[in-house]
């Protein structure tokens, strides 16, 4: 007697977000900004990690892909920064890179990345990489609105008990 495993789900889907490409190579911004924008998200392009993080402090996106391999101040460092800054701090940085050895791997998660993937890259492995993390992202935003609802929902209940307790003369133990 064999067993059918059930059916998955739709796997989820991420609303288009803003996502930011920060490389050094012309033909890798023009290469991901035509993929990502026929998927309808919005991109930003930088070919260096200075401009890319003071305009990540006026208009944070919703997920990076990260070179490590920049003149100035390489991914790793762009990287580290980014995770410094709180307000920053909970963006997906996907690193996007030449360098395929497990050291530069394991630096990219050390400084704070959540991804890693190698180049030459495959389009559809990148969709699902940015697809994934721009899911847990909107998903872990969804969670802090629901977080300060629920504790303003708190903070107004207490105060009417407090209010209650005052009206009936009653105090609390």
């Amino acid at each position: 007697m064999s067993e059918t495993l059930p059916s998955r789900g739709p796997l989820l889907r991420a609303l288009p977000g803003t996502v930011m490409v920060v490389d050094d190579t012309p033909a890798n911004l023009q290469l991901l900004d035509e993929l990502l924008r026929s998927r309808g998200h919005h991109v930003l392009l930088f070919p260096r990690g200075a401009l890319a993080l003071k305009a990540a402090r006026r208009h944070p996106p919703d997920v990076i892909l990260l070179d490590i391999l920049m003149p100035e101040m390489d991914g790793f460092e762009v990287c580290r920064q980014l995770k410094a800054d709180p307000q920053l701090a909970q963006i997906p940085v996907i690193f996007l890179s030449a360098l395929g050895d497990v050291e530069s791997k394991v630096r990219a998660f050390a400084a704070g990345g959540v991804d890693y993937v190698a180049k030459p890259f495959q389009e559809e492995e990148v969709l699902a990489r940015i697809n994934t993390h721009l899911c847990l992202h909107q998903l872990g935003q969804a969670l802090d609105d629901e977080r300060q609802q629920l504790e303003l929902l708190v903070r107004e209940r207490t105060a009417d008990l407090e209010r209650a307790q005052r009206v009936g003369r009653i105090g609390s133990w």
